[in-house]
């Protein structure tokens, strides 16, 4: 396992531990962060651990072409219960997923500088959150970093019954509507899987991810 010094540097993806960790330490500044998610890597770690860097072996990914929304989920958009908005509120999509609470999960991943760092990267076009409002109050949504052709996810939240996944189908028809190749989840779920979300081998995520 590599541990990172201030040079920017990420070893190759391939060094990769069993567990899905490629390296430990370093920083969260916002160079670091794009050279990671260029690199098909990404920071996960609770917020009294040191910094720890993941690249695993199977990548959990949603094809935009491939997903179609439940006839139930169709039912609840189609009832204009909620509104949803792109980028209209970042910090506090973040805010709510780093506050809400989590079965089996004590703490937060989502650090302060965490929370400084991905808004910064939204102020320059490089992150994207996606809404969702019930009488003007932000129950719902995600946020993740944009590679212009995949959209790595990061985290989402829900208050109200089927927001984030109201959200979530935002998200899909965008990436879908703009030519995405992939909507990458990192790691495998119950959840995502419920979504129409797949795992595929690191080297072709990573091959995505290098040729568009």
């Amino acid at each position: 396992m590599y541990f990172i010094t201030k040079e920017l540097y990420f070893p190759p993806v391939e060094q990769t531990s069993k567990e899905g960790i490629l390296a430990i330490g370093g920083d969260l500044s916002p160079e670091r962060l794009l050279l990671a998610y260029k690199n098909g890597i990404f920071p996960w770690f609770d917020d009294n651990d040191p910094i720890m860097w993941w690249c695993p072996a199977d990548r959990m990914v949603l094809f935009p072409d491939e997903f179609k929304p439940s006839k139930s989920m169709r039912n609840v958009i189609n009832k204009g219960i909620y509104e949803v908005t792109f980028n209209k509120d970042f910090r506090g999509v973040m805010q709510h997923c780093q506050q809400i609470k989590r079965e089996g999960q004590h703490g937060t991943w989502i650090t302060d500088e965490m929370l400084d760092t991905y808004t910064f990267l939204h102020e320059i076009g490089r992150a994207m959150s996606v809404e969702v409002w019930f009488e003007h109050k932000l129950v719902g949504g995600l946020y993740g970093v944009d590679m212009d052709h995949v959209f790595c996810g990061e985290s989402m939240f829900s208050l109200m019954s089927n927001a984030s996944k109201v959200a979530f189908i935002a998200l899909v028809a965008y990436l879908k509507k703009n030519k995405y190749q992939l909507l990458d989840c990192q790691m495998y779920n119950d959840h995502l899987a419920s979504l129409g979300c797949r795992e595929i081998p690191r080297e072709d995520f990573i091959d995505i991810l290098k040729k568009h």
